[in-house]
């Protein structure tokens, strides 16, 4: 399979894509958070195709994009008062919503869920691919099951050519984290995922809103994941990541005392000239939708330079900072090493 280029600017483009879409095929989209692996979201044969391309497991749901609010009410038994609160507030945008399925979903979109997870991106190429379409789409990050998201076209490329039929580029990602996904099947509404709608940003809005266990350690034995992103293991990169809790102080000498062959340091802009071993950094310290925009392209890039053994510094877990955490935890496999 030649998989097409195909320009996000371009509308004849878009139609092209809506009709691989509309024909059962797979596109990789671009939206506000990352690319997105996306299909005809009331085909299950068609939805099936991306678990395949991606090697997903099937037990791991996926989330439908839509392009208009009433939208919703076709995929979900009930729209409560708090959706359509937090769709004032951040629709569209950067949040999935988790609802009782409507009974047009297939099981492949829920992984046998009794709930849907539903989305409004604010990328203007995802409106008009979902509108051109017709259809709800559902759409995963547009990568090789647990390896770093995707934030530009070229990712997707490195990841799916030849096994999707094209991938809209419309330039990098900014947000570059996966959405917030808020649960609200439950009572309170309960945080599943980190991203850049903040827990705080949620909770103006909610009141009380629970932060599920599984956004800091890993999701507990025997229990399913209800939305994407809480499995174990996520968004690795071929090198064995340790994370460091610890002042930069503390960190280089820990860095330096460990420069083996194929070491490297994920750490923060400006802290490169400190550090003994190759370097890839991933945004100020100070700066949290900087480290969310830039994370992934690092994990990339440390594929890029055959690292071994990457120690990271660690992000603060507040703000956006949470879904950076979240990211990186996963990507470490959970190992972090705090010192004094």
């Amino acid at each position: 399979m030649q998989t097409l280029r195909l320009n996000a600017n371009n509308p004849e483009d878009i139609q092209k894509a809506a009709q691989i879409l509309r024909e059962g095929g797979l596109v990789g989209m671009p939206t506000e958070t990352v690319y997105g692996l996306a299909a005809n979201a009331l085909d299950g044969k068609a939805v099936a195709k991306i678990f395949a391309a991606k090697g997903r497991p099937m037990d791991n749901p996926l989330i439908v994009h839509i392009s208009k609010f009433d939208q919703l009410y076709k995929l979900v038994r009930e729209v409560p008062p708090e959706a359509e609160k937090l769709a004032q507030a951040y629709w569209p945008g950067p949040m999935t919503m988790v609802m009782p399925k409507a009974g047009c979903i297939p099981d492949e979109v829920s992984a046998g869920l009794e709930t849907v997870a539903v989305r409004f991106p604010s990328h203007p190429a995802a409106q008009a691919l979902i509108s051109a379409s017709g259809l709800p789409l559902a759409a995963p990050s547009a990568n090789l099951s647990g390896r770093p998201s995707p934030t530009t076209a070229e990712h997707v490329l490195h990841d799916m050519d030849g096994k999707i039929e094209a991938v809209l580029d419309g330039g990098a990602c900014g947000v570059g984290v996966e959405s917030t996904v808020v649960t609200l099947a439950t009572k309170p509404p309960r945080l599943l995922r980190p991203g850049g709608i903040t827990l705080e940003q949620l909770r103006a809005v909610l009141g009380e809103v629970e932060m599920d266990n599984a956004v800091l350690k890993p999701l507990a034995e025997g229990v399913k994941a209800a939305s994407p992103g809480m499995k174990y293991k996520h968004y690795s990169p071929k090198a064995n990541v340790i994370i460091i809790d610890s002042s930069f102080e503390a960190y280089k000498q820990y860095v330096n005392a460990h420069k083996e062959a194929g070491t490297a340091a994920l750490c923060y802009s400006g802290e490169a000239p400190e550090l003994e071993v190759p370097v890839v950094c991933y945004g100020r310290e100070d700066d949290y939708g900087e480290q969310a925009r830039e994370l992934f392209d690092a994990l990339r890039r440390l594929d890029e330079i055959h690292a071994k053994t990457v120690y990271a510094r660690c992000p603060e877990p507040k703000g956006v900072g949470l879904a950076v955490y979240n990211r990186l935890i996963r990507a470490a496999g959970f190992e972090v090493l705090r010192l004094e």
